[in-house]
């Protein structure tokens, strides 16, 4: 669990020179990946050669950069991405939306089934030698029992049913996994847990940490979790994309907690007092609703929804062997990666760390 985290250093050269695609590239993960990928291609050629391509959906967020070619566009739109996918070599395929909310049940297909298809299309139609998928470690590791789940446990239907989200990946997965059966397209799927640490400026993945700073997690919940660096999952995709097996499945994770533990931890960190008591699940949903009612009353909102509290109930923990022993995955200290998510949560709420 301690050991140093795995970088993108053992990537080897590119004799083709061919462009790297990214989707997904100024989210969360994608920024993190963006950077080790020019990072490594730095070594490699110091001079500005673009060999990193990014789809973007909205304006490039930063100053030009000669390194990286910029593809306007939408993963959605099969022409977007066959533009964007024309002559790369390899394509990392991160696009997706972040959400708990049912309601956003056609947007979480298109984006992801559609956006899949897309992707996995293009590449087929123009040679790309190899593409990681990322998903979900949702779609497999959650369990009613505190169990590790590992990539042939199988998917959980039964349990993420409610939640398009996870859904909308499990149908993403397969049909990645079909191109590879299929079409023999070199595929791979990346299953990474909640990812924490620096740089979650949406709050995409680091929402739950920010509700405890708010102090609007007032209980404990019953399930658990696994939960992953940012930087670590980076390195992962890498290695994936150097190392995985076309057609497999990894689950990319650091520890598996009680939410006990996360929220104790997380509060020795912050040094707040964490919550006492843990009630059931039922006790849970109907107290959010009356802090809702009264939050409203005085003019303030209650964030935690009762999808989330419905979450915590279960164990989202996983076996991640078959990643460390191929891949060569490795993670940090859990601590470490939660006092970087602490400390950059305040950073960007204009707290003092010491707050």
């Amino acid at each position: 669990m301690a050991e140093a985290a795995a970088g993108p250093a053992a990537a080897p050269r590119h004799a083709d020179m061919k462009p790297i695609l990214v989707t997904g590239a100024t989210g969360f993960l994608g920024r993190h990946l963006v950077e080790q990928l020019q990072t490594s291609l730095r070594r490699e050629s110091p001079a500005p050669v673009a060999r990193l391509r990014l789809l973007y959906r909205g304006p490039s967020p930063g100053p030009a950069d000669p390194a990286i070619e910029v593809v306007r566009g939408d993963v959605t739109s099969r022409g977007d991405v066959e533009r964007a996918a024309e002559g790369a070599g390899e394509i990392y395929h991160l696009a997706g939306v972040v959400s708990r909310d049912p309601r956003d049940a056609e947007l979480l297909y298109r984006v992801h089934v559609e956006g899949t298809r897309n992707v996995c299309e293009a590449a087929l139609r123009h040679g790309a030698g190899k593409v990681v998928v990322v998903s979900s470690s949702g779609t497999i590791a959650v369990s009613r029992e505190p169990v590790a789940r590992h990539e042939e446990s199988g998917y959980q239907h039964d349990l993420v049913g409610d939640w398009p989200y996870y859904l909308s990946k499990i149908f993403a997965e397969k049909l990645a996994l079909r191109y590879f059966e299929r079409e023999r397209l070199p595929v791979v799927v990346v299953n990474p847990s909640l990812v924490l640490g620096p740089g979650d400026e949406r709050n995409s993945s680091t929402g739950d940490v920010a509700l405890f700073l708010k102090g609007q997690i007032l209980a404990l919940p019953r399930g658990g979790l696994n939960f992953v660096d940012a930087r670590d999952a980076a390195a992962g995709l890498i290695a994936a994309m150097r190392r995985g097996r076309p057609g497999e499945r990894y689950l990319l994770g650091a520890v598996n907690w009680s939410f006990r533990e996360l929220i104790a931890q997380t509060a020795r960190i912050a040094g707040r007092r964490p919550p006492r008591l843990q009630p059931s699940l039922r006790t849970s949903l109907w107290s959010a609703r009356l802090l809702r009612r009264l939050y409203r009353l005085a003019g303030r909102r209650f964030e935690l929804d009762d999808e989330s509290i419905k979450m915590s109930a279960l164990f989202w923990y996983c076996d991640t062997a078959k990643a460390r022993r191929e891949l060569g995955f490795q993670t940090r200290d859990p601590l470490e990666t939660l006092r970087a998510t602490v400390d950059d949560l305040r950073r960007r709420r204009g707290k003092p760390e010491n707050e």
